[in-house]
């Protein structure tokens, strides 16, 4: 059975990722597509506005047939280690290629990106680390590296989202599992950070923007989301009272920065360069989320990279313990979060073959990154009523979403 692997949030699943996964699937002419899927907290540090159960069960509404997990630790950082924990549980459950969506459309692009970049490695290194020190933020810091070794004409654009995420796919590809085979598909009618919907297909962020300014489902938001996504958010809401966002979160994030130490907050994952001062500074004056944040960021800290440290600060994630298990390769376990028939059988065929192991449970293993997906859990539905944050913590422990 020939299987592809994608790599996704789907904050919520619209009609772009439908189009991908279709698409990917017919350029990887797979029977079996496989999703890995950040859980309840997402790569730009934010919670995902329904849960990772809701989003599983419209992936596999979606064309979805197998659903992975990425672990918290790798789902909340930069492309690198976001794309290390996603290619490299990809490569371990057999996945025959892996589609990315890009702004640039062409995979020989990425991959002569790569090869150019193995040649001025020490390069752009150096120039990286002087506009670091000289107090840039690490995108630009790394768009000045880029600039520095001169990419050929013709070249992926590194500063657009999509493709930087591609080319981190690339790179774990070609270095970690050569055997896979990288595709692309062209990102179609929007741009990622495109704030307003236009049409059928429009970016998330325009979708979630629209969703949360209005607070309910409206019809130009309908438009841009298959059926199934449009039932499972109304169902989420209805049952759970909300779509989360970081302003359901602000209070306990304030509490527990206003009545810890600096040296306590000093040991948390991203609390670096005196970081800790300045948010202890700043939460005193803050009344929202957005206001806190604003006054937060600045040319050094981004608006994502504060987020993501917040992120950790509010579950909990010790630096030392982070170094640790970022350093374990391949990652320690694939968690399945949903399957239909056809990944059922996938899985049936490769389960012997992969060396971590596969769970659909997290009582069925031990292991610290479990520990830190219990406390990301934790963290995630403490905004809902006693009654339902209760639910929600025993589904953490449940079996896989199953689709027929």
């Amino acid at each position: 059975m020939k299987s592809c692997g994608v790599v996704v949030e789907y904050n919520p699943f619209h009609n772009g990722h439908l189009y991908h996964l279709e698409e990917s699937k017919k350029h990887a002419k797979a029977d079996c597509m496989i999703a890995i899927m950040s859980g309840n907290f997402l790569q730009r540090g934010e919670p995902a506005m329904i849960d990772k159960w809701h989003r599983t069960e419209a992936a596999l509404r979606g064309g979805a047939d197998l659903v992975l997990e990425l672990p918290f630790l790798y789902a909340v950082q930069h492309s690198d280690y976001f794309s290390q924990g996603a290619i490299q549980t990809l490569a371990e459950v057999g996945v025959d290629s892996v589609c990315f969506g890009s702004e640039n459309g062409r995979i020989a692009a990425f991959t002569e990106a790569f090869e150019h970049m193995s040649k001025h490695q020490e390069e752009y290194d150096v120039t990286v680390r002087r506009y670091l020190n000289e107090g840039y933020a690490y995108p630009e810091a790394s768009r000045l590296g880029y600039e520095s070794i001169s990419f050929p004409s013709g070249s992926i654009d590194l500063t657009q989202p999509n493709n930087i995420l591609g080319y981190s796919y690339v790179k774990q590809l070609l270095t970690y599992a050569p055997d896979i085979e990288p595709l692309t598909v062209l990102r179609k009618d929007n741009h990622y950070h495109d704030e307003e919907i236009h049409g059928k297909i429009a970016s998330a962020t325009s979708i979630r923007k629209e969703l949360f300014e209005e607070r309910e489902l409206t019809e130009k938001a309908g438009q841009s989301l298959p059926p199934s996504t449009v039932e499972v958010l109304h169902e989420y809401k209805n049952s759970l009272g909300l779509w989360h966002d970081w302003e359901a979160y602000f209070h306990l994030l304030q509490y527990k920065i206003m009545t810890m130490e600096e040296s306590t907050l000093r040991c948390f994952h991203g609390v670096d360069e005196g970081l800790e001062y300045r948010l202890k500074r700043t939460i005193k004056e803050a009344a929202t989320f957005h206001q806190f944040i604003s006054s937060l960021k600045t040319k050094r800290y981004t608006w994502t990279r504060l987020q993501r440290t917040l992120a950790h600060i509010l579950v909990g994630t010790d630096k030392q313990e982070a170094r640790v298990l970022l350093r374990e390769t391949p990652p320690p376990y694939a968690r399945i979060l949903g399957m239909s028939d056809t990944g059922k059988k996938y899985l049936r065929g490769v389960k012997k073959e992969t060396s971590i192991p596969l769970i659909t449970q997290p009582q069925q293993l031990e292991h610290e990154m479990l520990d830190l997906e219990a406390r990301a859990a934790a963290a995630y539905y403490s905004v809902l009523s006693p009654e339902r944050r209760v639910d929600q913590l025993k589904r953490e422990y449940g079996p896989p979403v199953i689709h027929s």
